[in-house]
């Protein structure tokens, strides 16, 4: 019982506080550190210098090369990176990690007033006052960030001291010595590193560990070296639970983290035995907490070095042991391996919005065309490309919905709600264009043509649709408010082309100007057009309401237009007199 409330009760609680500390910590640095690094990744990873830096940066920025790793595979795995550029950004990576070490050593710290204040021990309680307070108090979502990350430090340093407490009073144990006596055999050292890091799947946890193991004086070189390098080899087991499922590149990103990091851990024994061998003494010395930090850091520094000159041989070891088969062909639109990365995952949802954006335009200018020159292959075509908006549509709301269930800023969840506002009416304007498709194809079949008269009015709305269209897609993905202020002065024209190109219509019919079948065509084809400038408007309205609290699409449009009455009118008539029939 006493075993169990000096020793194991503390070193679990510490353990459990320090990677909660850890969560806490990342998760505020990841949402101030955004989309940015993220985006420039998929531009930068060919040039492995590049992708060194880039990859230690977005680790530090996320404090866990796990995390990292798996989001490597979801963007594999998604097509999104090409396997073969992975390399720098897994070696940058596994240098990136290291920091935690570093922080974590400045608690050995001891000596005069000024340098003991270095001591994290010191500081973190004021970090988590501050952190409470702008938590408390702060209205800027960047500051509550802020205040997420000196929370998260205070609490994993409070378990790292926890941790070191209890590895104190461990050594007055009967069974201590014996335990420690089975470390200083480096293979059995590794192998409990390593299974222990893959069952907590933190390597940054048993790092800390270690430190706190070297901050009691229990260990020394020849047991810090193996269990540093087995919890690297232990951390691979996150990625490899991620990759389950996956194609074989994304296989082939868990092959390459594991094998570098196991020829790295095999050619380090080797040398540690042949120095064991000329009994070099630092091998038997105690070490401190800033020598595990030390040995962390050269093994994963000149392993990227060693590793550096061989990548393609790697590359070609990783598609040995994850051959080429025949894969299904299948369209992998968002990997669920990036919610761990929320900026990722929205920028992703974003570039697919835009495809999907550009899709719906595309098939509805296709289909006005068919009106004039009708084309059976150009019917299936736009069915089809219907058919992938539907999908895109059907994809990314599940995903965007899951995501939105995560933890968001409120710049975030805005961001989130836009996007399932936008596929909705991208998806309509799909089917609009089907719609126009069919009405061509009706036409076609029966040989029936508009009036001169009628065909002229069409072509007048059909301008008209083709620029608020364009207005509104450019905006969307451009994010310009501005241009996006002018769609809903014209679907305000449109609206009142469509009621007077009717009224022309009734005319005719009653003047038997016109035949009662071309007049549902001619019906059905005006209201098709002022649905899409509809849709239109409410695309335009969630652009410019980026920086909005909320997207309620009628009522911002009554503030913009009792707000600027004067721009409003003045584009108002501005289309009305270019679009007059």
């Amino acid at each position: 019982m006493e075993i169990l409330n000096t020793m194991v009760i503390p070193l679990i609680l510490g353990l459990t506080f320090f990677m909660f500390g850890m969560n806490v910590m990342s998760g505020g640095l990841e949402t101030m550190a955004g989309g940015g690094l993220e985006r420039t990744m998929k531009k930068v990873t060919s040039n492995d210098f590049f992708g060194f830096f880039l990859g230690a940066g977005i680790t530090v920025a996320i404090q866990s090369s796990s995390a990292f790793t798996v989001m490597l595979v979801g963007l594999v795995n998604s097509g999104l990176l090409n396997f073969n550029n992975t390399f720098g950004l897994i070696m940058g990576s596994n240098v990136g990690t290291t920091l935690t070490a570093w922080l974590l050593s400045l608690a050995g710290l001891e000596g005069k007033w000024y340098i003991e204040i270095l001591n994290p021990s010191f500081f973190a309680p004021i970090l988590a006052f501050i952190g409470i307070a702008m938590q408390m108090f702060a209205k800027s979502s960047k500051k509550k960030d802020l205040g997420n990350i000196f929370i998260g430090f205070a609490i994993l340093i409070f378990g790292m001291d926890l941790m070191s407490d209890s590895m104190v009073s461990v050594r007055t144990l009967p069974g201590f010595d014996t335990f420690l006596a089975t470390l200083k055999s480096p293979i059995i050292a590794l192998f409990i590193s390593t299974v222990f890091t893959g069952v907590i799947q933190s390597s940054a946890a048993t790092i800390g560990i270690v430190q706190a193991l070297a901050l009691s004086g229990g260990i020394t070189w020849e047991m810090a070296i193996p269990l540093v390098l087995g919890a690297n080899i232990g951390t691979c087991v996150t990625a490899l639970i991620g990759s389950l499922g996956t194609n074989k590149n994304a296989k082939r990103v868990v092959i390459m983290h594991f094998s570098v990091n196991a020829f790295g851990s095999i050619i380090c024994m080797i040398i540690m035995y042949l120095l064991k061998a000329f009994n070099i003494p630092i091998l038997t010395s105690e070490i401190a907490m800033v020598g595990v930090a030390i040995v962390h850091t050269l093994f994963n520094a000149i392993n990227t070095v060693l590793l550096l000159p061989i990548k393609k041989l790697i590359i070609k070891f990783c598609e040995v042991v994850v051959p080429d088969k025949e894969e299904k062909q299948h369209t992998v639109f968002l990997d669920e391996r990036i919610f761990n990365n929320v900026a990722l995952a929205i920028d992703e949802c974003t570039r697919l919005t835009v495809e999907m954006a550009n899709y719906s335009r595309t098939s509805i200018f296709d289909s006005i065309k068919l009106m004039d020159n009708f084309d059976a292959n150009k019917v299936e075509e736009i069915r089809a490309l219907e058919s992938l908006i539907d999908k895109y549509e059907d994809k990314l709301g599940t995903y965007l919905v899951r995501l939105s269930n995560h933890s968001l800023s409120e710049k975030d969840s805005h961001k989130v709600a836009r996007l399932l506002h936008g596929i909705g009416d991208f998806e309509r304007m799909g089917d609009h264009a089907l719609n126009i498709c069919k009405v061509a194809e009706e036409m076609h079949t029966k040989n029936i043509k508009f009036s001169d008269e009628a065909t002229k009015e069409l072509a007048t709305v059909t301008e008209a649709i083709t620029e608020i269209l364009d207005m509104t897609v450019d905006s969307f993905i451009n994010n310009d408010a501005e241009t996006a202020s002018h769609v809903e002065p014209l679907e305000q024209v449109i609206d009142k082309l469509k009621k007077t190109l009717k009224a022309r219509h009734v005319a005719r019919l009653q003047n038997n100007e016109c035949t009662i079948e071309l007049g549902f065509v001619f019906t059905d084809l005006l209201s098709n057009y002022e649905r899409v400038s509809d849709h239109c408007s409410n695309i335009a309205v969630y652009t410019m309401q980026l920086s909005s609290d909320t997207l309620d699409t009628h009522k911002y449009l009554r503030k913009i237009k009792n707000s600027n009455v004067g721009e409003f009118m003045d584009d108002y008539n501005m289309y009305e007199k270019k679009y007059s029939v």
